[in-house]
């Protein structure tokens, strides 16, 4: 049955009028706002929390692509930029591991993982490298397996010939449910040097409620893949719960962590994740009413984002869109979205699949154009170097 969420009647003047994520009609643009549109659903942002403490980045931003640093990729997923210089990147179907160059755009095949499956949205997915990674030289997989998806670490060796430069995997999480649909993906190292992963629920909605399954949650895991100390569940990896399907995880300069997912018909989410937090899928899509569930911080409608990875910058959360084909700009105050959310680069680079910060003001963007979803163009896929703020 298809979550009904409540006609929003009043929206505060902070709030803003969003894109959607999935299955509504395209906005129309506003003049002289810089790339924003008007959609004609009611995708909003949440008021400004009254953090006095905390600033605000200013209501309007902007953006430049600077460059585009590598293209002919395949089902590129996952980027995680390396300490001394280039870009690793993962492909989905190939289950391959590149290194790109980001002076000069060359591109290495690093390896193979060995154990994954690709299959509708499943693969090699999310990467990331060891909080200890000057030493132990070690990468992170989330990918989808026969049996399940999982996560695995790797020796990287780049002294070893192009191709051979992967350690066999070890695996230090399994039993994540997999599907068709809905495989979640995204993994990243906190602040706290804990181990991330948003998972999805693979289509089996009722999993998301369950605190004992693996669906449809945010996990958090020492790098070796036990529960960290001081989840909000004692002797669990669930960090937060109620999750759709967990496309993108980023963390504030306070240290707060933010992930954006899929909704289904209705409002694709922004969400502030507080451990323990229930999101509400599948009793709830977007806001609602009463306090059983946690509120996002900003919705789209479907068709206008479709959100998948997510980049902190200078107080704004960036957020590259798959179905809406363009990158979000959510500026901040505190946990909540302090001005509208603004779209750029809307269906100039087709579908967005993750948004990695660069430094100085910068992101990395990778396009996913031939995920099967896409319309590719000569080029398709590619690594972008974009200037924002």
């Amino acid at each position: 049955m298809i979550v009904q969420r409540r006609v929003v009647t009043a929206v505060l003047a902070a709030t803003a009028l969003l894109l959607t994520a999935g299955c509504s009609s395209g906005g129309e643009r506003l003049p002289g706002d810089g790339g924003s549109t008007a959609p004609r659903g009611t995708a909003t942002a949440t008021a400004p929390s009254g953090r006095a403490s905390e600033s605000a980045p200013p209501a309007k931003g902007s953006v430049k692509v600077l460059r585009t640093v590598a293209e002919g990729l395949k089902t590129p997923w996952g980027l995680a930029p390396l300490p001394g210089g280039g870009l690793l990147v993962s492909s989905r179907n190939d289950g391959t591991i590149t290194r790109v160059d980001e002076k000069t755009g060359r591109e290495t095949l690093v390896g193979t993982v060995s154990g994954v499956a690709p299959e509708g949205e499943g693969g090699l997915l999310g990467i990331a490298l060891s909080p200890g990674f000057a030493s132990d030289h070690m990468i992170y997989a989330y990918f989808t397996s026969a049996s399940d998806n999982r996560i695995v670490r790797m020796l990287y060796d780049a002294g070893k010939p192009a191709g051979e430069q992967l350690g066999a995997p070890d695996t230090v999480f399994k039993g994540i449910p997999k599907g068709f649909i809905h495989n979640g993906g995204r993994i990243a190292f906190g602040p706290d040097r804990m181990l991330y992963a948003g998972t999805g629920e693979s289509g089996d909605r009722g999993l998301a409620q369950d605190r004992k399954s693996l669906g449809g949650k945010i996990l958090r895991l020492t790098p070796e893949g036990e529960p960290a100390p001081g989840n909000p569940f004692p002797g669990s990896p669930v960090y937060s719960y109620g999750h759709r399907n967990v496309q993108g995880l980023a963390w504030d300069s306070r240290q707060r962590l933010f992930a954006s997912e899929f909704g289904q018909d209705t409002w694709d989410e922004l969400n502030a994740i507080v451990p323990g937090g229930n999101y509400g899928w599948p009793d709830a899509e977007g806001r609602s009413s009463g306090s059983r569930f946690r509120d996002p911080v900003a919705e789209w409608h479907t068709d206008e984002a479709s959100p998948s990875g997510i980049a902190y910058v200078d107080g704004v959360i960036w957020m590259a869109a798959l179905k809406g084909e363009r990158l979000w700009r959510v500026p901040l105050r505190g946990t909540s979205a302090s001005a509208a959310p603004q779209a750029f680069l809307t269906g100039e680079y087709g579908r967005l699949r993750t948004v990695v910060p660069a430094g100085g003001g910068k992101v990395w963007l990778v396009t996913s154009n031939t995920d099967g979803r896409g319309k590719p163009k000569k080029g398709d896929d590619r690594v972008l170097e974009v200037s924002v703020r």
